[in-house]
């Protein structure tokens, strides 16, 4: 009951304080009661007073002013735009972004630099202490470290049991023996990719496009077919079947839940028709969920595998980006092509880090990863709408915002003619790192958008740091 029922008071308080603040009962600069009053009078969880308030703020209603609370907004002022992305024309394309990926990277690992240009939580989001004293427990309640023997294909049981239970939340109702444990999300896709297609090969890609999944293609000697997926709505369906009927299409990657860097989430009715596209024409679906567990509101988004009646979608996860980065701990479920990917994965990395699969396991086990999620849900909705207000306040006008719902980055247009892969340059060279909108693309497009990391609590630093980017937004320099 209780996961039914949140949604609704979410959306009941914000309307509530929307009718106030619109009819005038509430006027700008007028002070909101704190979350732990709202928490209290309303007998809602901080968690859930937290994403009202988030939600008021991204829509231009309250602004808060650190320590000091939320206030009430002139409506009037200005704010970056927000807008679905429109669509282009699909396009195919040999791939070759991995030099600027590369130079993108490096930069991320530079020391003292603001990390905009992550897709990952920041240290104090991460439960590190309790992941270690579960590896520690690990460690001393065997006479061997587990760190030293082998975990062949398809991975440990317990890791994939807690896996399969917690596919009941989207009704997915998986058993262990479906699942294949992996070296990270990367491997999974990859292992996935191997599994379906030959150098050569075209595979349509949803554009934006997470640069990771690009340079797979790119080493696999694989083309891309670029089928638009605005921020709102996800990947179009009439260009998708438009593409599927016209080329010769071994294979689809696309992430519906929260896809990177768009943000975009489709819905139930328009991933069930995706998934019955691709099977009609039996096209294998290579389906990346990464940042499925983390939507700001409301129950878990269903993946598209939910809607798969004949193992055609490959469902493909990782534990990296919201728990363990280091561990590199992933996992996939890649339906009627399971034994050739087990083939795969023994022929390549042999075998997974034991050890990490256990931890893993049981802080999945104990409950939590719930308390995890939920912490870090809160803090990343909240960053997200405190970042968009700062974009509004010094990127220049005709800045637009994508504004999801879910997962860890923001998609952000500049105004035309400005150089992406210019600005990140001379970020870096400030302490600045950022993601160039032309690494998301097969073709480069996208020369005046850029990702930026909302995973990072706010700080006087990330205020200053997209400040500068505004004045080199504005002033570019030679």
């Amino acid at each position: 009951m209780a996961r039914q029922r949140s949604p609704f008071l979410y959306q009941l308080l914000v309307d509530k304080y929307v009718g106030m603040i619109d009819s005038g009962l509430m006027k700008p600069g007028d002070r909101l009661p704190s979350l732990r009053q709202v928490s209290q009078n309303e007998r809602i969880s901080l968690t859930t007073a937290l994403q009202v308030f988030g939600l008021l703020e991204s829509r231009g209603y309250i602004r808060a002013k650190p320590q000091s609370g939320y206030f009430v907004l002139d409506r009037d002022r200005p704010s970056p735009e927000e807008h679905p992305l429109s669509p282009r024309r699909f396009d195919t394309a040999q791939v070759n972004i991995s030099d600027l990926a590369a130079v993108v990277l490096r930069n991320s690992q530079m020391p003292n630099i603001v990390p905009l240009g992550a897709a990952s939580p920041g240290p104090t989001l991460v439960p590190s202490r309790a992941l270690n004293r579960l590896l520690i427990g690990q460690i001393r309640r065997h006479d061997r470290p587990q760190g030293q023997e082998y975990s062949y294909p398809p991975g440990e049981y317990d890791l994939r049991r807690q896996i399969a239970l917690r596919s009941g939340e989207w009704g997915g109702g998986l058993t262990p023996d479906q699942i294949v444990v992996t070296v990270g999300g990367t491997q999974a896709i990859d292992l996935c990719l191997r599994a379906v297609t030959n150098p050569g090969d075209l595979v349509v890609i949803e554009t934006p496009c997470y640069f990771g999944t690009l340079m797979l293609l790119e080493t696999l000697g694989l083309s891309a077919l670029e089928v638009p997926s605005p921020s709102q709505g996800g990947i179009c369906l009439d260009m998708m079947a438009e593409a599927l009927g016209s080329y010769p299409v071994r294979a689809c990657i696309v992430s519906p839940c929260f896809s990177n860097p768009s943000g975009s989430c489709m819905s139930d009715r328009s991933k069930q028709a995706l998934v019955a596209m691709a099977s009609r024409r039996g096209i294998p679906l290579i389906e990346d969920d990464t940042y499925g567990d983390l939507g700001y509101v409301g129950a878990r988004p269903r993946p598209a595998k939910a809607f798969d009646e004949n193992g055609g979608v490959m469902l493909c996860s990782s534990f990296s980006k919201l728990l363990a980065p280091g561990y590199r701990i992933g996992w996939t479920v890649p339906g009627r092509f399971r034994d050739r990917l087990e083939h795969l994965q023994l022929a390549s990395t042999l075998a997974v880090p034991k050890i990490f699969q256990a931890t893993i396991a049981d802080f999945l086990g104990s409950g939590a990863y719930d308390r995890h999620l939920r912490k870090i849900r809160a803090s990343v909705a909240l960053q997200s709408v405190r970042m968009i207000e700062a974009i509004g306040r010094y990127f220049p006008p005709g800045t637009r915002v994508a504004r999801p719902r879910g997962g860890i980055v923001l998609w952000v247009e500049l105004p035309e003619g400005s150089d992406a892969v210019q600005l990140s340059s001379q970020a870096a060279l400030e302490g600045i790192c950022i993601c160039p909108g032309p690494i998301f693309s097969a073709t480069r497009g996208y020369q005046n958008f850029i990702r930026l990391n909302a995973g990072f609590p706010w700080s006087p630093a990330l205020d200053r740091a997209l400040c500068r980017l505004g004045e080199l937004i504005k002033n570019p320099g030679p």
